[in-house]
């Protein structure tokens, strides 16, 4: 039984990681690594098809964003998530998807101009598609059973709608342990979803640590907090663009600017233009307006009952095609322009940075998150010039960075969370999905409060019957490499073989001299016979 480290080990993004036991093996969550993590997304430290089930915390793509390449290598089994994260899950994988092959487009393009070898997409929309087939939606609550010695649970996170903590008892040869996976942990008092559930008891638990070194400012109310913004940037001429989640964090800021409006809090310009530049945005905020049923939080419920429509704001527009977003920075009239990505690494907003960043009476409003490496990351920490499309923009706009709105937990909510598991401790708590230090940090912080604790390094192993370290994890190397998949077919037949190699070594770590040694002996011969 052996819980093994895959991903957001010492990082933020790309959380994965693996259960195996009876010969079965489940992986919870395949998330994409952002920002300066990107290099790591090209190959899986895993063979898809030695998989059997799948389990997602919540739709988020650093959660989710490499399950089509996980599907596109071999993986043939189920994806359980809530029945909202199901859906939300078919817009955000397919609109990676397009992101991915469109922005392969590009590289050949220029690529083909410089005589370098063609790349291809990490993953193609059919191959989204095809993981959508696969998805199976769970209710809250509702214990499943799987295979030989697998049950799990799913509770409301508080993060995002349908995110999840997972719940998983695990036995084999009548030993039982139970893990806890946070996903990530929601902040209290957000609007329209519910605050963290409780949750209690766990033999392991395996928590996220964004923000584990610092709370997030709180404000009396961040739709007068937004409101003071938009009256000071208004009475300048200028615009405020707000680079968000499409999914989640748009819909908040969505919910905050009806409040605005209906209360008149912004008085110079009462009537102002709102944007949304986001197709997968609007198209988010459409599920989000469907039936919520087991999802929302009180307050969003009661407006509801009284027939308040959450999202439908006064003078919003909602900009679908290129041309009408182009056509957004030829406008010289104040107005909100919201766009994603979040980390503006990517999509529409590097275009109105470009032509926003520049004017000193704009605000650049940042309400999520922003990971180490990305554009955004840059901005809220002073950057005075950028790049964008091969040209140098001076940074002359207001940077607000909103902390409160953060969807994660802040350090004391953490702390709080990891309470819970106290009557008795955990054996052991594995802190994940935080920067380098922050994890290190934060587990020493446990550890000074009576847990045993620490930040795994990536694929580190671990003997869940023992209670140890089986394999030491490796420190990745960060390096600079295409997001692409380069290499023909059957190269990439033989990466694959490589990686189903380095498997099968580590299963064999406790058999005989003798075998070991043959083993060794046949790795050798075909070393000397490739080794050209």
């Amino acid at each position: 039984m052996e819980l093994s480290l895959y991903g957001a080990a010492r990082t933020v993004t790309g959380s994965c990681h693996c259960v195996s036991a009876n010969g079965q093996r489940l992986l919870v969550d395949c998330g994409l690594y952002q920002g300066r993590d990107e290099a790591e997304n090209q190959s899986l430290p895993f063979l898809p098809s030695l998989i059997d089930f799948v389990l997602i915390t919540h739709a988020h793509i650093d959660h989710s964003g490499r399950l089509p390449l996980l599907v596109k290598e071999g993986y043939r089994g189920p994806i359980y998530a809530t029945g909202m994260t199901c859906k939300l899950l078919e817009i955000m994988l397919l609109d990676s998807a397009h992101i991915q092959e469109t922005d392969a487009v590009w590289m050949n393009q220029k690529g083909r101009r410089a005589g370098r070898d063609p790349v291809e997409p990490l993953y193609s929309v059919a191959d989204a598609e095809q993981t959508l087939e696969l998805l199976v939606p769970v209710e809250y609550g509702q214990i499943i059973e799987l295979g030989d010695g697998f049950r799990f649970r799913m509770t409301d996170a508080g993060h995002l709608l349908g995110s999840a903590y997972i719940e998983l008892w695990v036995t084999e040869w009548e030993e039982e342990r139970k893990l806890v996976f946070s996903g990530d942990i929601g902040n209290v008092n957000q609007p329209i979803i519910r605050d963290p559930q409780p949750i209690h008891g766990a033999d392991y638990v395996i928590m996220e640590s964004t923000y584990g070194d610092r709370n997030h400012e709180r404000y009396e109310s961040y739709a007068g907090e937004l409101a003071k913004i938009l009256e000071e940037t208004f009475q300048k001429g200028g615009n405020v663009v707000i680079p968000s989640f499409a999914v989640g964090r748009t819909q908040e800021i969505l919910y905050f600017l009806r409040e605005i409006k209906e209360q008149g809090l912004v008085h110079s310009y009462p009537h102002f233009p709102v944007v949304v530049d986001s197709p997968m945005a609007a198209k988010a905020t459409q599920i989000f307006s469907g039936d919520l049923t087991g999802y929302l939080d009180e307050e969003a419920l009661a407006l509801i009952q009284d027939g308040v429509s959450l999202f439908q704001v006064e003078d919003l527009r909602l900009c679908q095609s290129s041309d009408e977003s182009k056509a957004l920075n030829e406008d010289l009239t104040s107005k909100v322009i919201i766009s994603a990505s979040g980390m503006c690494d990517a999509g529409r907003i590097r275009h109105h940075l470009k032509h926003n960043l520049w004017r000193e009476e704009c605000t650049i409003v940042f309400v999520g998150f922003q990971a180490p490496g990305t554009l955004g990351r840059s901005l809220v920490e002073g950057k005075e010039f950028v790049r964008l499309f091969g040209e140098d923009v001076m940074v002359r706009a207001k940077i607000v960075n909103l902390h409160g709105m953060s969807s994660h937990a802040g350090h004391d909510e953490l702390i709080r969370w990891a309470c819970q598991f106290d009557e008795p401790k955990p054996t052991e708590v594995f802190v994940v999905h935080g920067d380098g230090q922050v994890s290190v940090s934060f587990a020493a912080e446990l550890t000074r409060m009576g847990y045993r604790a620490h930040a795994p390094e990536a694929t580190e192993v671990y003997d869940l019957v023992n209670g140890a370290v089986k394999t030491p994890g490796l420190t990745p190397v960060r390096r600079k490499t295409s997001r692409f998949v380069e290499g023909s077919p059957a190269y990439r037949r033989l990466e694959e073989a490589g990686r189903l190699l380095v498997e099968v070594i580590r299963r064999n770590k406790g058999g005989t001299n003798k075998d070991l040694g043959k083993f060794a002996d046949q790795i050798r011969a075909l070393i000397q016979k490739w080794d050209r």
